[in-house]
């Protein structure tokens, strides 16, 4: 396993993150806690999760208990968390005032059976709250012991600067993590949220890798989950048949190459892959296996091409 610090910070995580949103839902909890223990075998010891996932804690549940079965595995993992989402009808049971993340962290800590978090994350900008309420919250909770770095998930660039701005106005760390929707097939992020990210010190962990598994070698499995997948699939069918022939031609599987080339990415830690077996994660380590070239760089930018680089001057001089 490679491993990086993430961001700025001292904090050394594995360059792929084990994304545990299936856990509860697709994956029962015998078998994530086999995919725990599988991650740990191969050296990942990086773990992403938020309060939402599993319906409403169920996901968080099943890491605590694997935890409470003991031999180091908490110990052993850079645990990560978010909050944002709603967790009940009543006000102030979402979003991002002082109340609810002094609410979300303590129910996060009991049901992951853990007295701290290495990383909270903010699951979405709240519009609503300033972010001097959420780093004044944030820094209780960090002299409490009960979190140790903030970051922050599905932020624009502007978000990041109000956000850092703050946080030195505090004379506090801030954030050290983004995670942003980011693969071959969306790109966005590099106009100015990850130049942000290099600018601030900020590491970059893009959710879904494969695109919602678009970029997983669809066409061979010929495997629709969902409708949303398949309309995705009719718009980019075309590219996405030239990317899995270009694969064949490397000798790896489309999820290596995707894996593998956001890895290779200037600015990015490492991406989440959210197995729902453990032959989706031993795959998903193979990226690690996979060598690109110059020239096969060249081809993915030309089968999928980014905005043109970091703004401005991706839209004019």
């Amino acid at each position: 396993m490679e491993y990086a610090n993430l961001g700025r910070s001292g904090l050394s995580v594995s360059r792929l993150v084990l994304g545990t949103l299936n856990f509860g839902w697709n994956t029962p909890e015998a078998d994530a806690r086999a995919l725990m223990d599988r991650a740990h075998e191969h050296g990942i010891n990086f773990f992403d999760t938020a309060d939402v996932y599993g319906a409403n804690g169920g996901t968080e549940t099943i890491i605590g208990n694997w935890f409470a079965a003991g031999g180091g595995r908490r110990e052993r993992t850079v645990l990560a968390t978010k909050l944002y989402g709603d967790m009940g009808d009543w006000p102030n049971e979402g979003r991002l005032s002082a109340l609810h993340i002094r609410r979300a962290c303590e129910a996060s800590l009991k049901r992951l059976r853990t007295d701290y978090l290495d990383l909270y994350q903010m699951h979405h900008v709240d519009r609503s709250t300033p972010f001097e309420e959420i780093w004044e919250a944030m820094e209780v909770l960090r002299a409490q012991g009960k979190i140790l770095y903030a970051g922050s998930s599905n932020f624009a660039a502007w978000h990041l600067v109000k956000a850092q701005e703050a946080a030195v106005r505090r004379h506090f760390s801030g954030l050290v993590s983004e995670q942003s929707f980011y693969n071959l097939l969306n790109r966005t992020v590099e106009l100015e949220v990850l130049p942000a990210c290099q600018d601030y010190g900020i590491g970059m962990i893009p959710w879904s890798p494969l695109a919602g598994g678009l970029l997983g070698g669809i066409l061979r499995r010929n495997s629709l989950r969902t409708e949303v997948i398949g309309a995705n699939l009719e718009r980019y069918r075309t590219v996405i048949a030239a990317f899995e022939a270009m694969c064949d031609g490397l000798g790896s599987g489309p999820a290596e190459v995707a894996l593998a080339w956001l890895l290779s990415r200037p600015g990015v830690t490492g991406p989440i892959v959210g197995p729902r077996t453990i032959s989706h994660l031993d795959a998903a380590l193979r990226a690690f296996e996979t060598e690109l070239d110059a020239e096969s760089l060249r081809r993915l930018d030309e089968l999928f091409p980014g905005p043109g680089g970091p703004a401005p001057e991706a839209y004019t001089w």
